[in-house]
């Protein structure tokens, strides 16, 4: 399957941020792919409006339809995220997955939020309870992650046992110290540790990294994009690469759960 992995800017600008999704999307069914991942944030940045409650309920129900009626046109299953109204104080920051034909196939609601590096997510957004998602898309099973959850081994783990064998990291990834030297390790290793492809897309504001890239199931990096402010590229992920990981490196097989003195 070809999936497409897009990163651009996203500003303040609700109706602006579609049109380009939209574009975006074009190009990446155009090149033939079956899946197009955008970043977290797609919707709106964080840091482009005052208010995330507001935005969530100014934009979320707009931004879905789009994203249902782009993936539609387009005959492609399309990955982003954006802040959803939770009905309470705080938003959630949600990652939608449609497939080809403008189906919900799932949402997920981050769990993991950043509280680390002196940012503190949970002062603006609601910490999701509704568990990983995985949803089906093509021939793969698609696991949702959300930026900050990439940190968490256990939380990819638990998609891989629901069946993933694609991991879809959504992310606007800020720009610091050994960041950018923890994003591309960290997509490495969640892809060796468990046999699996990756493809990871993340913002490009001012604050964020870019660095989109698709790892397959061995940690080779098979294409990957640096601080451009807006591109997509397509790799080909298949099935044989996994089966052939997970032969030469059974680790699923091979583990014990080991569990503490009582």
């Amino acid at each position: 399957m070809k999936v497409a992995v897009a990163q651009f800017a996203p500003t303040a600008d609700v109706p602006g941020n579609l049109a380009v999704i939209e574009e975006m999307t074009r190009e990446a069914a155009a090149s033939g792919a079956r899946l197009v991942v955008f970043p977290e944030e797609s919707m709106i940045p964080s840091e482009a409006t005052p208010s995330l409650r507001e935005s969530a309920v100014a934009h979320w129900a707009g931004f879905l339809e789009a994203l249902t009626r782009t993936a539609a046109a387009h005959s492609v299953a399309v990955i982003a995220g954006g802040y959803e109204d939770s009905g309470a104080s705080l938003p959630y920051n949600t990652l939608v997955a449609v497939d080809s034909d403008g189906a919900v196939l799932g949402q997920y609601r981050k769990m993991h939020l950043y509280d680390a590096f002196d940012y503190k997510e949970s002062r603006e957004v609601q910490r999701g309870e509704n568990g990983p998602c995985v949803v089906r898309i093509g021939d793969f099973n698609v696991g949702l992650v959300n930026c900050y959850d990439l940190r968490f081994p256990e939380f990819t783990r638990s998609l891989v046992e629901m069946g993933a064998d694609l991991l879809s990291v959504s992310a606007a990834w800020v720009r610091g110290p050994l960041k950018e030297d923890h994003w591309t390790t960290l997509l490495r290793g969640r892809a060796i540790e468990n046999t699996c492809w990756v493809v990871a897309s993340s913002l490009t504001t001012p604050a964020c990294i870019g660095m989109s890239m698709a790892v397959d199931p061995l940690g080779v990096v098979r294409a990957a994009l640096g601080e451009e402010s807006r591109a997509l590229f397509v790799v080909d992920v298949d099935k044989d690469r996994i089966d052939t990981a997970r032969t030469v490196l059974p680790v699923l097989r091979n583990r014990r759960i080991i569990i503490g003195p009582r």
